[in-house]
Formats: C-alpha cells, sequence, structure tokens
C-alpha cells in the first residue's frame, strides 16, 4: 500500500510538472500573440494616419480643383470677350479699308480732273 501511494505521488508529480510544461508553453505562446497583436496594431495605426493624410490631401485636392474650375470659367469669358471684340475690330478695319479703297479710287477720279481743269 505504502508503494502505490509512492507510485501515485509519483506520478501526481509527474503529471503536475507536465501540466505547469504546458502552462509555461501556453504562457510563452500567450505573450508571442500578445506582441504580435501590439505590433500589427502599431501597423494599423500608422496605416489609419496615413490615410488619414490621403483623405486630407484628396480634400485640399478637391478644393484646388473647384478654384481651378472657377478661374477656368473666368479664363473661358475672358477669352469669348476677348475674340468677340477682335472679331468686332477685323470688322470695323475691313470696312475701313474699303472706305479708303474707296476715297482711293475717289481721289484718283478727282486728281486727273482737276489737274486737266
Amino acid at each position: 500500500l505504502h508503494r502505490q501511494a509512492e507510485q501515485t505521488c509519483r506520478q501526481l508529480v509527474r503529471t503536475q510538472e507536465e501540466h505547469e510544461r504546458l502552462l509555461q508553453a501556453a504562457v510563452k505562446q500567450a505573450e508571442g500573440l500578445e506582441h504580435n497583436l501590439r505590433s500589427a496594431e502599431a501597423v494599423l495605426a500608422e496605416k489609419v494616419a496615413q490615410l488619414e493624410d490621403v483623405q486630407a490631401q484628396l480634400s485640399r485636392n478637391k478644393l484646388l480643383i473647384e478654384d481651378l474650375r472657377e478661374e477656368n470659367r473666368g479664363f473661358s469669358m475672358a477669352l469669348q470677350a476677348a475674340e468677340l471684340k477682335q472679331k468686332s475690330t477685323e470688322e470695323k478695319n475691313q470696312l475701313l479699308e474699303g472706305q479708303a479703297s474707296a476715297l482711293k479710287q475717289l481721289v484718283g477720279k478727282i486728281t486727273p480732273a482737276s489737274l486737266s481743269g
């Protein structure tokens, strides 16, 4: 009975030692997982910060694009006005050239008549 109690005691000690080894391995694994989790959280936080920066830049770019579109509309209107003015000026020039030609012809007709008269 004494020997059986010693065997049972040794068996309990071995079982307890195995449980302690398993517990230490589980604790070590949990620590590794916790470290990995912290690393992943840090990477995610960095990515979130990068995405926030990109989003802020996109918002600024949208505002700049809208400003450029508004400025472009102003330039387009100014260009249309300049083109209309140029067309009007060209028409006036053609009219003046026609009048100058007619005046030249008239002077050409008057001059010989006055010289001969």
